[in-house]
């Protein structure tokens, strides 16, 4: 199954926790605190391998949760940091962030490789609190939670050559009998229901890629036919080979069907039509398809050179493959998305106003609910074992404003305050 979008969760490893521990030795009378840091979290990280080309694997594992880090030990031992965790993608993958369709990466050549979720950072053991006041802090951290984002894949493939045309006029045809591509041919409507990769050797010292694409039609760029799905394959070829039915088998004038196709590449992305193109005028061994050429070139305004070839009889084949790999030399490459559009997109989502720290809620039950994601990862680093990081905590909270907030909204003693899952009494 050829498989070119979707979506996932990841998720950078916690960190490790801190650890509260002193030295005990037997003729050290005045031990200090001893206790180590947490390691940081596992990081996720993208890696291009040119073995895979489809997006397959992520239809059978969509969440992706990096390994934490090591907890602190006594002595001043420092925990282990996590190793990376690897996921494999194929060459032409673009990962983009769901919530806010920027891009993240554009995973390319082999070995290319991006960062899509930092682990979290070590909490620090109590050794890291110790003051001339407290030389004795029973304080420690957890772990930094790891950066958690849903994420979207779309693979483009890696084409050189990219065939366009309506259904049945000869594409998965002509791939077959320019390169070892298997296609699947048949007569009838969308036989390709996936795109076909073919290497096309010109020369000993010369070859390139040539992607046969799923027919297109009217409509194709607002989602019709099979077009929608895979006009983003075409976004990084470098030249564009239009076949056209001249013998008008389908009833279809061959005009006509440039001109539709054209319209379509152009409502797609108006990239598309700035890579050369290429007619390949195929069937010409067809009755009528000399007269129909005659009229077809009348018809073209545009100066697009035009090779008459059958992929059946291989007639013209040699002439068009080396005007196709003479167009590759000057194509130069052309960005799959817009980088000045991708670059507002993150201008505006960093000139965002800085979100609250917490937001504070009442649910039915009456209980005073305060959410937010820096009270929340201030919540889970704290170590609620140990009174002193219980206090800590309380004073974190009335500097950040909570305390105060929460009378403005009313409470009393012995009001229940949640923060995610753990319920307080109150105490003013």
């Amino acid at each position: 199954m050829f498989v070119d979008q979707v979506n996932i969760y990841v998720k950078g490893g916690d960190g490790g926790n801190g650890m509260v521990a002193f030295r005990r030795e037997k003729y050290v009378p005045d031990g200090g605190p001893a206790g180590g840091d947490g390691g940081n979290g596992a990081d996720v990280i993208f890696r291009v391998d040119e073995g895979l080309r489809t997006l397959m694997d992520f239809r059978f594992q969509r969440h992706f949760k990096a390994p934490r880090g090591e907890n602190g030990a006594s002595k001043n031992q420092h925990g282990r940091k996590a190793k990376p965790m690897i996921v494999r993608v194929p060459p032409g993958t673009i990962v983009k962030d769901k919530a806010t369709d920027s891009v993240i990466a554009d995973l390319i050549e082999q070995g290319d490789e991006a960062v899509i979720a930092k682990g979290g950072r070590g909490g620090r053991g109590n050794t890291r609190f110790a003051t001339p006041k407290n030389p004795a802090p029973y304080i420690a951290e957890n772990g930094e939670p790891g950066e958690e984002r849903e994420i979207r894949l779309e693979l483009k493939l890696l084409a050189d050559v990219g065939l366009v045309g309506f259904p049945s006029v000869g594409k998965s045809t002509l791939l077959s009998v320019v390169s070892a591509a298997k296609p699947k041919i048949a007569a009838y409507h969308f036989t390709t229901i996936k795109p076909n990769l073919g290497v096309v050797s010109v020369s000993e010292t010369e070859s390139f890629v040539i992607a046969d694409l799923p027919g297109l039609i009217e409509g194709a760029s607002q989602g019709a036919g099979l077009g929608h799905q895979f006009l983003r394959h075409i976004e990084r070829t470098r030249v564009i080979v239009h076949v056209i039915d001249m013998s008008a088998s389908e009833g279809r004038d061959p005009y006509q069907d440039f001109v539709k196709i054209n319209d379509e590449l152009k409502e797609y992305q108006w990239r598309l039509l700035d890579r050369p193109q290429i007619i390949a005028a195929n069937k010409m061994d067809m009755p009528e398809s000399e007269e129909n050429l005659e009229k077809f070139k009348s018809q073209l305004n545009e100066d697009i050179p035009i090779f008459p070839i059958s992929s059946l009889t291989k007639a013209g084949l040699d002439n068009l493959l080396h005007a196709v790999s003479e167009a590759l030399k000057t194509a130069p490459v052309f960005p799959i998305y817009d980088e000045e559009e991708n670059e507002k997109k993150r201008v505006v989502y960093r000139m965002q106003e800085e979100e609250k720290p917490f937001i504070i809620n009442r649910d039915d039950k009456g209980t005073y609910v305060i959410s937010g994601p820096k009270i929340e990862k201030l919540f889970k680093m704290t170590d609620f074992s140990h009174d002193e990081a219980i206090r800590r905590f309380a004073r974190q909270l009335r500097g950040m404003g909570v305390d105060d907030a929460l009378r403005e909204k009313g409470i009393e003693d012995g009001d229940i305050v949640r923060i995610l899952d753990y319920e307080f009494e109150f105490m003013d």
